[in-house]
């Protein structure tokens, strides 16, 4: 068994952390959380299912052509037409890996596949051998394999590896293990299925059903694993995934205990962080490890203490080693110069026209709330220079009614320099809102998905509000930050708007029927 070497790191935000319900992740959002995978250095990304969608094989064919660094990889069933997409959107990549997986346990050959275990053995060996001919690099994982018999799980495996696979992966999918038990599976895997064969990799994809995702995956290092599975913020089906960054900082902060190397520049876990929640809509809960609000928050006297005397008292970890500096607070008061300071200490660099937009935005928020701490500038930041161009801008916004009347929403946009103005009513506030700007934009969206999450406390609280819009077959996300709900509301659902008039304007170009 290894005792000191290279720990993979293969993140599957784009595919399986994609999976969670409510996220809708466009082909831009992918490239720019891909992008920003590459600079935290991951080792592989999953960019995502090429088969399943016309928009998915879209976004792992421009990851495979616009990103550089990392193994793209797609993945695929054991169906040859699964295997041919991922291979066809995988052909730009410098470096390409097609995921090649199948059910295993009882229930879901029966229940699902309606495969025998001669059946399933059979499709292991032609697909991965089919994976083969596109690909030098062919990763196999037998789907729900914690509740397969193991002696099953080991001949499903060595089939694999006789067909040509060099990475063999070990789901949890359904967050069954615990660390004992799949530390025993590991190390058979390890034992009798890799053996002597120094070229193929053990890996982990744990989910977090139990809360187990995490110490799984770290356990199965010791049991030989080399390569471990999980998505930015531990997003994914039901509970999600492994953490990626969690796994990072393990490992890194417990290299007596592991004893292995991670290439990750931890440097960017904050960024990647806080750009996978933006474009996905969900937020990160304050207690969560390595990248949560309150991860380096100090509220008890003793611990103030200790940490004012030497941050090691109550810090494992420096702030600064993930991209996590020290809270900036910023207010009316406060001009260009310091604007741009504070943006520098966040490593935030914004071309002119956003700066200046980014800018007007701080003053105006600035003016209500008082002080806008380092989470608010972000947030604007975020907010000013989205990935989707802005057709038109929210001047403002004005509600009257309520209590026992209807109330109606004014909404006042920019377009190409044109003032444009429109009114309607609705079950609430922010439905009226929502009702005016779809008239404006002529767009018949359907309100999917609305979440409003508070940056900073007090009864001037900025707030970020996340949308997901429908429009025919496609979704759109938006999102707005204000220190008014309503006003936000109305800026995330420009900014979907948006997104989905751009789409319909390349769809059907002007003067078309």
């Amino acid at each position: 068994m290894p005792t000191s070497d290279k720990l993979i790191i293969f993140d599957t935000t784009l595919r399986d952390g994609e999976q969670a319900p409510g996220i809708a992740l466009s082909p831009d959002d992918k490239v720019a959380i891909a992008h920003q995978l590459a600079r935290l250095k991951v080792d592989v990304i999953e960019a995502g299912f090429a088969a399943s969608s016309p928009g998915d094989h879209l976004a792992v064919s421009r990851i495979a052509r616009e990103v550089e660094g990392p193994v793209i990889a797609s993945l695929a069933r054991t169906h040859p037409d699964d295997i041919d997409a991922a291979a066809d959107a995988l052909q730009a990549a410098d470096r390409k890996r097609i995921h090649v997986f199948i059910s295993t346990s009882q229930i879901h050959r029966e229940e699902m596949l309606r495969m025998s275990e001669d059946d399933v053995l059979n499709a292991i060996t032609e697909s991965v051998a089919r994976a083969r001919r596109y690909a030098d690099d062919v990763e196999f994982s037998p789907q729900d394999a914690t509740r397969t018999h193991p002696d099953f799980v080991i001949e499903s495996c060595r089939r694999a590896v006789a067909a040509g696979a060099t990475t063999i992966n070990i789901p949890d999918t359904v967050g069954y293990a615990i660390p004992s038990d799949f530390v025993a599976l590991m190390s058979r895997v390890y034992d009798e299925v890799r053996g002597g064969n120094e070229d193929v990799i053990i890996s982990t994809h744990c989910h977090n059903d139990l809360g187990l995702a995490v110490a799984n995956s770290l356990s199965a290092i010791q049991a030989g694993a080399r390569q471990i599975e999980g998505a930015i913020n531990g997003l994914g089906e039901r509970a999600g995934n492994t953490s990626t960054e969690e796994i990072i900082m393990a490992v890194k902060t417990r290299q007596d205990y592991f004893g292995v190397e991670v290439g990750a520049d931890t440097t960017e876990i904050f960024d990647t962080s806080r750009l996978v929640s933006r474009l996905t809509g969900y937020p990160i809960q304050y207690n969560k490890a390595i990248v949560g609000r309150n991860a380096f928050a100090h509220e008890s006297g003793i611990h103030q203490h200790g940490v004012l005397r030497n941050r090691e008292t109550y810090e494992i970890m420096d702030p600064e080693s993930i991209g996590h500096a020290s809270a900036i607070v910023l207010g009316k008061h406060s001009g260009r110069a310091a604007f741009a300071d504070a943006l520098e200490k966040m490593d935030i660099q914004l071309e002119d026209d956003d700066f200046k937009t980014a800018f007007d935005r701080f003053k105006e928020l600035a003016d209500r709330k008082g002080e806008i701490s380092e989470e608010g500038i972000r947030a604007i930041v975020t907010e000013k220079t989205s990935v989707a161009p802005d057709l038109a801008e929210l001047v403002g916004i004005h509600v009257s009614g309520g209590n026992r009347e209807v109330p109606v929403a004014t909404v006042t946009l920019r377009r190409n320099g044109d003032i444009i103005e429109s009114s309607s009513d609705g079950d609430g506030m922010v439905n009226a809102a929502f009702a005016a700007l779809r008239e404006v934009f002529d767009v018949p969206a359907i309100l999917l998905d609305y979440r409003v999450s508070p940056l900073t406390s007090g009864a001037d609280a900025m707030a970020e509000v996340n949308v997901i819009i429908q429009v025919g077959p496609e979704t759109y996300s938006g999102r707005g930050v204000s220190t008014d709900v309503v006003e936000g509301s109305a800026r995330a659902f420009t900014a979907a708007l948006n997104k989905a008039a751009v789409d319909r304007r390349a769809v059907t170009p002007e003067g078309a029927e």
